[in-house]
């Protein structure tokens, strides 16, 4: 899946695409929230009336996504290549342990 670059290089990558402190906090609060949104949606299937929550989380979550890479100029990386999809929850894992 990783080709032939180490986790660390796609992170140290989507890091370098994502320098505007605007776009990192859109980044830093969009992507756990549509994190979370995913085992939400599952729910609904108990609970009918739930879906309302996982789909704000979501829609917020990419619109937040989006608003970041408009005001830095970039197209977001998953564009060019998918598994950066895997490597934005990544890169918040590590920002969130202070690594970065």
């Amino acid at each position: 899946m990783l080709g032939n670059r180490s986790m660390e290089e796609w992170i140290a990558q989507y890091e370098k695409s994502h320098q505007n402190p605007f776009n990192r906090l859109c980044h830093t609060i969009g992507i756990p929230m549509i994190v979370v949104s995913l085992p939400l949606f599952a729910l609904i299937f108990f609970f009918h009336n739930f879906w309302p929550v996982p789909t704000a989380l979501f829609a917020a979550g990419w619109i937040l996504q989006f608003a970041g890479h408009a005001v830095e100029g970039k197209r977001p990386e998953f564009m060019r290549d998918i598994r950066f999809l895997l490597v934005g929850f990544r890169w918040w894992c590590a920002k969130m342990r202070g690594r970065l």
